[in-house]
Formats: C-alpha cells, structure tokens, sequence
C-alpha cells in the first residue's frame, strides 16, 4: 500500500472497527477516482465512515441529505434574481465540492436523484445551459437503505452505473462490537480525527492509478468476464433471470478498480485476486433483473470468476 493510502487507512481506522476490507474498497475506488454506493440497513456505520474518509483529506466537502422532497436544484444550484445587481446570479450548490457525501440517496425522488448523473459521469453541472465544474478531485460517496425499507425509491440503472462500486457494510463480530463499546464509551472518535493529506495528493495518486501495468491476459479476462454477464439465456438458474448484461462502462470500471486495488495492496502491477476482489462490488449492481435479488447477481459474478480460463503468468511489468 503507498504511503499516502496507509496513512488515509489508519486514521479512518481510528473510528471504524472491523471494516478494514470495506476501507480497502473504499481507497480503490478514491484511487481509480470512481464513485461509491454503500448499501446496508440503518445504523451500521455507512455516514461514519464516510465521514471519517472525508475528515482525512483536505479537501472541500459537501453533504446533502436526500429527503423525499428535495429538489433537483437543492443539489446542484439555481440562478436567481438579484435586485440590486440587477441581474440573475447562480448560487452553487453542495455538488460544487470535492467530496460530495449524498446521505440516503434512495430517499429522494427518481427526479432529484438523477440530478447528479451529469456530475457523477461527466464531472460537471449544466444549469440554465451554463455549465461549470464541481472541482477537482471529485469524489461521491453515496448511502442507501434496502429498496425493500418503507419510504425508498429504487435508483434508476443509469444512476447505478455511475457508481464504481456498491458496497455493504456487513454486520460487526462480537469481538469488534465491543472494541467499539469500548472506544465510544468516554468519547466520539469522529470528532478528533484530521486531514493526514492535501488535495493535490490525491489528484497525483488518482495519475498514478492509471500507470498500474495490467497484463495482456488480464485485460483479455475482464473482457471475457463482461462479455460472459451477457449471455443471460443460458447456464445457472440466476444467469436466466438477467435481463441484461454489463455495461461498456462496467469493463472500464472493473479496469479502474482493478488498477486502484492493486496500489492498496501495495504493488504497480494487477494480479488476478484484484480482479477477483473488485468484480462483484463492481460488476453485481450494474446487471439489470426483474426477478433477481443482490445476493443472486453477486452469486452469478463469484461463479463467472471461476468458470472463466485464466493462464498462470508472471503479471508483473515487463
């Protein structure tokens, strides 16, 4: 792991216990500068560690809390009349930041959700047919509910795709539950950590991702994996119940988040286990079924990793 993403790791550490793959996830994704969606019941920890990951970079952040109510331009600005200037004036709105935590997102309407498709996919905002960038990095960590909680709406699938990986949080062991007692009895962690990098940082680290080598095999196995999400007419029971395959998008993402998983883990190369880490957070969310659930696509994924040949190679660069 490079020193600037053990540093980020540690100090989130310093209030979440017991997620440490979640985190690595997490930094992948910050690293191959895609966004996140974390999904899980209340009361698991998804605001906390996004919040935690923003308190560790000097960056500008934002936070919206989606309400059913919320309107599209609650998000991203409107333009108003201003009487003594006599003119109309744009006032941003909390997309306009590098770090952008969009708190139960499925909460809002479809309308007000897909108010930042532009942003998330293009890394800009068009209001009133001006359009203006959010900044640099842009970074979306997004929190959900299950659809099946009373009071949410589903994202739409293109909103889905703009998401470079869905995460859950999973439940804590009984060993880690207690060490939280134990550090949140007298205190509020959240509230003592700071920035341990600066915004430029994250922009060379977000370069460096790109230049991780990923071999000529690999590449053919993310290939041949999407590719295999498409064949839904046929095999398992749960590729039956696909309607549709991987996006084109999905293949750069699983690329992007392969390469990114590889700089947490400490190396300027990807092996296969990157691939195989990322591609169910990646690839389940991005697969369209009106019959199948989470668990369902993300057992479909896990099979596909290992139906589909791979050579044995050396993967380092040559």
């Amino acid at each position: 792991m490079s020193d600037l993403l053990l540093r980020i790791k540690e100090n989130v550490a310093k209030v979440i216990i017991g997620k440490e793959s979640v985190t690595e996830l997490l930094l992948a994704a910050l690293a191959a500068g895609g966004h996140v969606l974390l999904e899980d019941v209340p009361g698991t920890g998804k605001t906390v560690l996004a919040k935690s990951l923003a308190r560790s970079m000097d960056l500008s952040f934002g936070r919206v809390q989606f309400t059913p109510d919320l309107l599209p331009s609650d998000v991203t600005g409107l333009s108003y009349y201003n009487q003594e200037k006599g003119t109309f004036v744009f006032k941003e709105g909390p997309v306009f930041t590098n770090l952008l935590l969009a708190d139960e997102i499925n909460r809002a309407t479809p309308r007000t959700q897909s108010s930042l498709l532009e942003c998330m996919g293009e890394h800009q905002v068009t209001v009133d047919g001006v359009t203006r960038s959010p900044g640099q990095p842009f970074f979306v960590i997004a929190t959900q509910n299950p659809v099946e909680t009373l009071g949410c709406y589903p994202l739409p699938e293109a909103q889905m795709d703009r998401f470079l990986m869905k995460i859950s949080m999973g439940s804590l062991s009984k060993e880690d539950e207690r060490r939280m007692i134990d550090r949140y009895i007298s205190a509020q962690p959240l509230d003592t950590i700071s920035p341990v990098c600066t915004r430029e940082e994250i922009l060379a680290l977000q370069n460096d991702c790109k230049d991780i080598y990923v071999h000529t095999d690999l590449r053919d196995y993310i290939v041949n994996l999407v590719q295999a999400t498409r064949k839904y007419g046929s095999g398992t029971e749960e590729a039956r119940s696909i309607a549709e395959g991987v996006s084109p998008r999905g293949t750069l993402a699983l690329l992007r988040a392969s390469q990114g998983y590889a700089m947490v883990r400490g190396r300027d190369f990807v092996v296969p286990e990157d691939i195989k880490t990322v591609a169910v957070p990646v690839l389940a969310h991005r697969m369209i079924s009106d019959t199948a659930h989470t668990e369902e696509r993300e057992v479909f994924i896990r099979e596909l990793l290992y139906s589909i040949h791979l050579p044995t190679e050396d993967w380092t660069k040559p």
